[in-house]
């Protein structure tokens, strides 16, 4: 009997993890900081963003396909900034040009007494202002970009009009999936794009670090050696993911789960076709 017919008392997750002997969930979907893997290629992203924003660039893109790990990315460099940076991370790209504004304000901590556009343009160049003086910068981070309609971004690139004669005096990440770009490519945009001085597109991992991946996660959660995925589980992982780290953690998540239930601590191909067939919704 298939793994996805037994009874959902097998799915409790406690037990899952009592089983393996593992402290925490390996592959959560979740963008946890902490179970980052920097393949050279999120490791190029990082230090994009990182140059871009400590060397006062402005505006700086990255792009990744869905479940590449831009927002992951994005939480680490949070993380590394530190307390001379204040930020903004605007999650939700469904606002008006007043709700932006307000959510920016929000993010950062401003009073907004009075909600019109004006008096929280005004609040925002004051406390940007503040902060230079102070000898902080000032970041603002705009997830799912690709959403972004051209009156959002148009505001945006109004913001950063914010600069001295020698340094932009507020940082711009834009963060989306690659119709980001295409949408930059209108020419109603081009004063925007034209602004846009570091870019980085995030490709999937390779095969040799999507079994480093695999391999690193079980270990941060706990695996001394079993749990593991044998070359043709990685093999086949890596064929249907195409090394994009949600998908990777979607099969093998499920994988262990039907490790969990076989009662084997090694989990070979037929196992993540298993868990393949589940995630297609193949039950025949």
């Amino acid at each position: 009997m298939a793994f996805y017919l037994l009874p959902r008392s097998v799915y409790d997750m406690s037990v899952y993890l009592q089983y393996y002997k593992l402290r925490e969930a390996p592959f959560n979907i979740t963008p946890d900081p902490r179970f980052l893997f920097f393949s050279r290629r999120h490791q190029e992203a990082f230090d994009h963003l990182l140059f871009g924003i400590r060397e006062r660039k402005g505006f700086i893109q990255l792009t990744g396909e869905v479940g590449t790990g831009k927002t992951t990315v994005c939480r680490r460099l949070l993380e590394e900034l530190g307390p001379n940076y204040k930020t903004a991370l605007i999650l939700n790209p469904f606002l008006t040009a007043g709700q932006l504004l307000r959510a920016i304000a929000l993010e950062l901590g401003l009073p907004t007494r009075r909600t019109d556009r004006l008096s929280i343009l005004h609040a925002l160049n004051n406390f940007v202002l503040e902060q230079v003086n102070a000898g902080n910068d000032v970041v603002l981070l705009f997830d799912e970009a690709q959403n972004l309609t051209h009156e959002l971004l148009e505001q945006i690139r109004l913001l950063s009009n914010l600069e001295t004669h020698s340094q932009k005096l507020l940082q711009i990440c834009l963060i989306g999936q690659p119709e980001l770009r295409d949408k930059l490519a209108d020419p109603s945009l081009r004063q925007l794009r034209q602004r846009i001085t570091i870019r980085y597109h995030l490709s999937p991992l390779t095969r040799d670090e999507t079994a480093e991946y695999i391999n690193r996660r079980l270990s941060l959660a706990g695996a001394n050696g079993t749990p593991r995925f044998d070359d043709g589980a990685v093999h086949r992982v890596y064929e249907y993911s195409g090394g994009v780290p949600r998908l990777i953690n979607a099969v093998c998540d499920k994988a262990l789960l039907a490790g969990f239930v076989k009662e084997q601590q090694v989990l070979m191909e037929d196992l993540v076709k298993l868990a393949i067939d589940e995630l297609q919704g193949d039950h025949a």
